[in-house]
């Protein structure tokens, strides 16, 4: 189990690597460390953390595909709870 304090260090660690080039991916990726970061499991922090290591415009595909995932994969929990704070467009 992850102490307070390991946990706060991680999820700063996770922020600031969530900075990107892509304004609208910053934003989905910020809003997700803050809002969902809690109720991520150690497996799906390692595939986010993982993620987090692919190129702004392949990380905004997998994001903003309207297409669903094999629910086998192992990065689809982590995407489904991507989408979900991803901003709604009219």
């Amino acid at each position: 189990m992850m102490n307070e304090n390991n946990k706060d260090a991680q999820q700063r660690r996770l922020a600031w690597r969530c900075r990107r080039g892509m304004l609208e991916l910053d934003i989905v990726l910020q809003r997700f460390v803050n809002e969902q970061f809690d109720t991520l499991t150690s497996d799906e922090l390692q595939v986010f953390d993982g993620m987090l290591e692919l190129p702004d415009n392949d990380f905004w595909g997998l994001i903003s595909s309207s297409k669903d995932m094999h629910k086998s994969d192992g990065t689809y929990a982590v995407i489904a709870k991507l989408k979900a704070v991803r901003p709604k467009h009219n």
